[in-house]
């Protein structure tokens, strides 16, 4: 069934397979396991066998295990990773998408945090789980989960990733070059020729202070300019 899955969204156009390897089973329930390991091993294979790359959402220590075992190509969010998690994901170089963003977000909404510091546990532990990941080596994939917060405001994302320890200009790899080589799109991601002009231009420096990104003032898509202003 897991194999068959992967291929029916394959057919319906999917370049990328997401699998939930944990979640909660019912209302105030801690995440859980959502998928055996012979079930996710199956899924991943069959993706990787169609040449698609694999996402897997996982929080917990177990379910980003499983997804290491079965060779997933990036774990979005490992709130709950140790320190042997993130050695495995770097020994097989699997990235980790932190969307810190995403859990200030929540705090924001669900524990009506003000933004002051010191932020809720679930913030800090994501921060640390992010400063783990980045001490083991781990390949940092720049995601916000864009949804919990208002379309366009991905700038938030590489903002909370400045602020839990990544310096700017490596925040900003991330966000280009970084996640271009992890996504395995080779024509994009860098500033050279023979690439997609998929450019922006900003107002500040966002290589100093992240929060540069939120001032786009050109666009360019393909090559052709589809935005400026003064």
């Amino acid at each position: 069934e897991t194999i068959r899955a992967v291929r029916d969204q394959i057919a319906g156009g999917a370049t990328l397979i997401k699998f939930y390897a944990d979640y909660h089973w019912g209302k105030g329930e801690p995440s859980r396991p959502t998928l055996s390991q012979a079930e996710l091993d199956a899924g991943v294979a069959a993706a990787h066998d169609a040449g698609r790359l694999v996402a897997v959402h996982a929080t917990t220590a177990e379910g980003m295990m499983r997804a290491i075992r079965a060779g997933a190509d990036s774990i979005e969010h490992g709130y709950a990773g140790t320190d042997a998690v993130f050695k495995a994901m770097a020994a097989k170089r699997i990235a980790l998408c932190p969307t810190i963003g995403a859990s200030e977000a929540y705090a924001r909404y669900f524990e009506h945090w003000n933004g002051q510091e010191p932020a809720p546990e679930s913030v800090q532990e994501n921060r640390r789980a992010f400063q783990l990941a980045m001490k083991d080596g781990v390949p940092i994939c720049m995601g916000g989960d864009v949804g919990v917060f208002t379309h366009g405001e991905n700038w938030r994302e590489m903002d909370a990733m400045q602020r839990a320890g990544m310096s700017a200009a490596q925040v900003m790899i991330s966000a280009t070059s970084g996640n271009a080589r992890i996504l395995r799109l080779t024509d994009r991601g860098q500033l050279k020729p023979g690439l997609l002009a998929d450019l922006v231009a900003v107002e500040g420096d966002p290589t100093r202070d992240v929060n540069a990104a939120r001032n786009v003032r050109f666009v360019m898509k393909g090559g052709k300019v589809v935005r400026t202003q003064p």
